[in-house]
């Protein structure tokens, strides 16, 4: 029997997962669900590979998903293949010669780290770097949150955070960790190069060995009473400011070599 935790259930997320490199062991899914057009070709190419299909009443998919809203169907996951390291570093300088990953330390919460990785693929980072200890993984939670951006993000989990630092400043990565009380702000920040952004929890923010390995400590201005931000809201701002400078400085180029000759 299938537990909680490597559920994923509503349809744009099953959809995004039946549409994965990673098929489903198990799907579980009501008549009418079978008979929706988005589901049906894609449900019998699964069958033939060797995924179990079975089809099971709205009671029975309340109680799989303790009352979640699975809208008619349910599928079991196989564990996420983490990325080695190295891999995905030599895969970023494959795509762009300035790179951005984002290094998420003490993420405890699976929202927040599968909003941070829909966000990070959506804006077009090249990759997720997670600790091994005291911070979560990928489960079918950050699966559903995330909406099918891990099919296109790779995530490496490291045992040695610190040492992983080291390593993407070899390959010449500069690092950016957020800091509340950090004097250089965000506008301020010239976010050109291969970078890596390092983010950490809403409470304790990064650690002080991290903050030691981090090159640039940076602040999001912040004009009202709450202290902090959600650690997937700080995240999709900086990653918005690294590419806007990014895109402006594109269209600064462009326009310059449109400019006739004196």
């Amino acid at each position: 029997m299938s537990s909680r935790d490597d559920l994923i259930y509503g349809r744009h997320s099953v959809l995004a997962a039946l549409k994965s490199d990673r098929p489903p062991q198990r799907v579980w899914l009501t008549t009418k669900t079978r008979q929706d057009s988005r589901f049906g070709p894609l449900l019998k190419i699964l069958k033939s590979q060797g995924t179990v299909v079975d089809e099971v009443s709205m009671q029975r998919l309340d109680q799989m998903t303790q009352g979640g809203n699975h809208q008619g169907i349910a599928v079991q996951v196989a564990p996420y293949a983490y990325w080695d390291l190295e891999t995905l570093l030599s895969h970023a300088a494959e795509q762009t010669e300035a790179p951005v990953l984002v290094v998420a330390e003490g993420i405890n919460d699976p929202h927040n780290l599968g909003a941070i990785i829909r966000t990070a693929e959506a804006i077009g980072t090249q990759g997720i770097i997670i600790p091994q200890r005291r911070a979560a993984g990928i489960t079918s939670t950050v699966m559903k949150v995330a909406a099918g951006a891990l099919s296109h993000l790779p995530v490496a989990r490291v045992v040695n955070l610190q040492r992983a630092l080291v390593q993407l400043k070899q390959w010449g990565y500069w690092l950016y960790g957020t800091a509340a009380e950090a004097d250089t702000t965000l506008p301020q920040t010239d976010f050109s190069g291969a970078i890596a952004l390092v983010i950490g929890a809403e409470a304790e923010g990064i650690s002080r060995l991290t903050r030691e390995n981090c090159d640039v400590l940076v602040s999001i201005p912040i004009s009202g009473q709450v202290p902090s931000l959600n650690a997937s809201v700080a995240t999709a701002m900086v990653l918005y400011e690294v590419f806007r400078q990014r895109q402006f400085k594109a269209c600064s180029e462009q326009e310059d070599s449109l400019k006739p000759r004196e």
